[in-house]
Order: C-alpha cells, then structure tokens, then sequence
C-alpha cells in the first residue's frame, strides 16, 4: 500500500500536471470504485484543480467549487499519467481522469477491488475521511510521545494505527523500526524517555529519507511498491541486516508480515510467529543461535 513518502511524491507530481486546469470527464470502468452517490461526480466535470492534499493515505484533488475527489489506492491500485483520453483497455484499468493537460489513469492488481473513490464538499466532508492521525513530519517530540503513549499497543501496531499516526504503513514502520533498534513488539507503555526520543528522530529521518529517495526518479512515479531496493529490514527475509550481518526475521499475520532483526532491535530473540509458535510449542526457538541450530539438524 502506498505510504506517506509515496503520496508525498504521488502529490508532486500532479502538481505540476494538474494544478490550475481543467478535469473534463471522468470515466468509471470498476463499478466497486466509486463510494459516494451525493454529490454525484458530475459536479468536478469541467471544473479546475484548485488544491491537492494527502489525507492520511489518500489523495486529494480539490476543484475550485469546494468540492474533492479522494482517492484511496489500498495495496494493490497504482496511478499512471498517460496522454488525453488514453483508453481503459486492460482489465486492470479501473478509472480515468480526463484533464485538459492529459489523463490520470487508475488501474488496481488482483481480484479483490478494494481502491475507493469519494467525492465530498469542502473540509467537513474531508474530516469524515480522515482517521485523525498524527502527521509524523510535523509533531514536535512531546507531541509525537503523547500519541504514542495515548494507547498501549506494540510499536508495529501504534505506527501503524491511522488514528494514532498519519499515513505509516507497513513497509516505513519497519525501517522505522529497525533505524530506532526498537522490537516491534515492544510495548508503548513500557519505553524510556530516550527510546520515545529517538522513535520520533528515526520517524521523521526514515520517512524524509525516502521522500528525497523517491523524488531522485524522473517523470511520473510508476514503480510504487511496498519493496523498495534499499530497504533495510522489509521485504527482506533471510537476507543480512545491513546494520550487523544477522538474517532479517519475519513474523507473518493475516495479509501483513512485519520484518525485523533480531539482533539489532530485539537482544538477539525472535519473535513468535503465531502460527508456528502454535505448530512448534515448545520446540520453538526463542534466540538466533537456538534458531541456527535447528536449521543444522
């Protein structure tokens, strides 16, 4: 899904591509995509780009009658800018965005269309899409220990609560994570002053880092993808952490895994996986070495 430094980047880009023209028509090929009948979208047709905002891990285009379509990519929807009225052939293309300057097309992977289009009227139909998190990039330290200590959850689970903290998925807060050598599974409640401290440097550093990272490419932002080349933890299972050498870990749950070394953020003990834990019982090993071992026998 795409996070905060891709938005970031995302943004940009339409900035310079439709900020001050004209959106001519939009068209709808995935009946799953539009969310909202009042307004209907009639009302952007022929109106200008006045404004553009990220609202957590949506993207937001305002027209200059106060009203916005906000789009939610989810994980699997990706945006393309093609020339003026480029065709919704593939399959996988699910809407267009017709502008007087070309077209943003929307296409999203997979069978499960979970890609969401609203369109609302001015700030208090924004406020009822956003969950109301933090912005990480502008919380001052105290205000950044506050959030985080408002609920005690893990660390993997506060960053990545969009009521907690504004457009952290799961990809960043691994970095995150692993940049601060904090477990994911530490407890908010339990931290120091000066874990809390470098937490917040960490967050704003990594999510910075890879906004300049990001913008480095030329043109429209085509390849976004949660696994990105550089990356120090995610995506990188049995691969060395580039910090000490050890294998990165996973913990696998649901469509989500979160990627960690051990050594680095956790004393050198592994986390329970919660499906194999259940398998192993008391077979299952709770350090590196204990887990080399077993991978001999």
């Amino acid at each position: 899904m795409p996070e905060l430094p891709d938005i970031v980047v995302y943004l940009e880009a339409l900035e310079s591509r439709i900020a001050g023209r004209r959106l001519e028509h939009v068209r709808i090929a995935s009946p799953f995509l539009l969310r909202t009948v009042s307004p209907p979208i009639a009302v952007v047709e022929g109106r200008t780009v006045s404004n553009l905002r990220r609202i957590g891990k949506r993207i937001a285009i305002g027209f200059e009658n106060d009203c916005w379509l906000v789009l939610h990519l989810m994980i699997a929807g990706r945006l393309h800018w093609r020339e003026t009225g480029a065709k919704l052939a593939h399959r996988q293309a699910i809407a267009a965005f017709d502008f007087d300057s070309g077209s943003l097309t929307l296409t999203e992977a997979g069978s499960k269309k979970r890609a969401s289009l609203h369109v609302v009227e001015g700030e208090r139909g924004l406020e009822t899409l956003d969950p109301g998190g933090l912005e990480p990039l502008d919380a001052t330290r105290d205000e950044f220990a506050a959030r985080l200590t408002s609920e005690n959850h893990t660390l993997k689970r506060a960053l990545t609560d969009p009521h907690l903290f504004s457009g952290i998925g799961n990809a960043y807060s691994d970095e995150i994570l692993h940049a601060a050598q904090l477990s994911p599974a530490a407890l908010t409640s339990r931290l120091t002053s000066d874990e809390i401290a470098r937490l917040h440097q960490t967050t704003q550093t990594t999510l910075l880092d890879w906004v300049e990272r990001l913008r480095a490419g030329a043109g429209f932002p085509e390849k976004v993808t949660a696994f990105r080349e550089g990356m120090a933890v995610h995506g990188r299972f049995g691969k060395p952490c580039p910090r000490c050498g050890a294998k990165v870990q996973r913990i696998r749950y649901a469509d989500n895994e979160t990627n960690y070394c051990a050594r680095c953020q956790t004393g050198g003990k592994l986390l329970a996986d919660r499906s194999l834990s259940r398998l192993l019982k008391q077979d299952w090993p709770r350090t590196l070495e204990e887990l080399e071992a077993m991978r001999k026998k």
